[in-house]
């Protein structure tokens, strides 16, 4: 039993540790939510469904964070490349995405076009262009044209060294946290309609050219938008302000003065636009539909409280029982509108 994941999920929900530890250790026995909730109040706290489905899902959440953790750590090991504050960091996340952004530069990769001028010897070049040194670009590349490698020119020398530099520019753990913080913050929601279906969207017609923060936008629009783009009709685009986002990368690689840095800004530009803003607007996606989703299904819920909570036999009285024997009887008496005369228990 981790008791750090007890204390994690008390704190969520202002409960004590020891109600969140016996609920884990029944649902652990294969015990369900709806049996803990009424048969084992005296375990548990009175802790009602609500509280025991939220434990349950983040006990399963934190577990496989814990797994995953443990396969990152082992896998960068096995590459000799875990050092003690990489592993601190693993271990210290407190998030999947920040566990998966450190894991990022050690990944198993597909080919890549950083992967291929890795393999034509342009990684040293790369590095000196990152160290912006002093000396010519043209006499840097020089020294790496090959006609054995594939690299003819001087041009594709640097191209080759931008495309490493795009790769290192996208794995860096604190620029991905920075720019998912710029999306969550202040990245809006495009949609257009796509060319030639104008008349199937005429049931999309509030979305075929609209703009809306993300984080501000109302579920059922969001939802609307999906479905849209789901059945080819709109196009969406989720993204922060390009100049703002460059400017992130930038502060922290584009700087001084020296030859080398259009080289810099080059590969800052391509690995936002090419790598970094696809990565991350599919995050946004998924975190805004988990949101949505979220909010749809609660005021479905609510509505649907209503519909039950309506007099179930008309305008008339009724006294309702609901008979335990060793937690107490509960009786509850309606008035014709429905609404609660008495609500009482006692031992029968």
């Amino acid at each position: 039993m981790n008791n750090k994941h007890f204390q994690t999920i008390a704190t969520e929900l202002t409960i004590s540790s020891r109600q969140v530890n016996a609920t884990v250790e029944l649902l652990d026995q294969g015990a369900t939510v709806p049996f803990i909730s009424r048969y084992r109040k005296e375990v548990t706290g009175s802790l009602d469904e609500v509280a025991i489905t939220h434990i349950r899902d983040r006990i399963e959440q934190l577990r496989e964070l814990d797994k995953r953790k443990e396969f990152v750590i082992k896998t960068i090991k096995d590459q000799e490349k875990l050092t003690p504050e990489l592993e601190k960091a693993i271990m210290e996340a407190e998030t999947m995405t920040v566990v998966e952004d450190l894991y990022l530069p050690y990944k198993p990769k597909r080919k890549t076009r950083a992967t291929q001028a890795k393999e034509k010897g342009l990684e040293p070049l790369a590095n000196l262009l990152m160290e912006q040194g002093s000396e010519t670009i043209e006499a840097l590349a020089a020294q790496y044209i090959s006609e054995e490698k594939g690299v003819a020119t001087i041009e594709e020398a640097l191209k080759g060294a931008r495309d490493i530099i795009a790769e290192q520019i996208n794995e860096d753990p604190e620029i991905r946290a920075e720019l998912r913080e710029l999306f969550l913050q202040t990245a809006t929601i495009t949609s257009k309609v796509l060319p030639g279906k104008e008349d199937e969207g005429k049931k999309y017609e509030d979305y075929l050219d609209m703009t809306e923060k993300v984080k501000d936008i109302p579920s059922h629009r969001l939802l609307a938008m999906r479905r849209g783009e789901k059945e080819l009709i709109l196009s969406l685009d989720i993204a922060p302000d390009s100049e703002e986002a460059q400017d992130l990368i930038d502060r922290k690689y584009v700087k001084g003065s020296m030859p080398t840095l259009e080289q810099i800004a080059l590969a800052a530009k391509d690995a936002y636009k090419r790598l970094l803003k696809p990565s991350l607007e599919t995050d946004s996606r998924l975190s805004s539909k988990k949101s949505a989703d979220g909010e749809a299904i609660k005021v479905f819920a609510e509505n649907l409280v209503q519909l039950l909570m309506a007099a179930p036999l008309g305008q008339k009285r009724v006294l309702a029982l609901d008979p335990g024997f060793r937690t107490r009887c509960k009786i509850v008496g309606l008035y014709e509108p429905g609404k609660m005369l008495e609500n009482n228990a006692s031992y029968p």
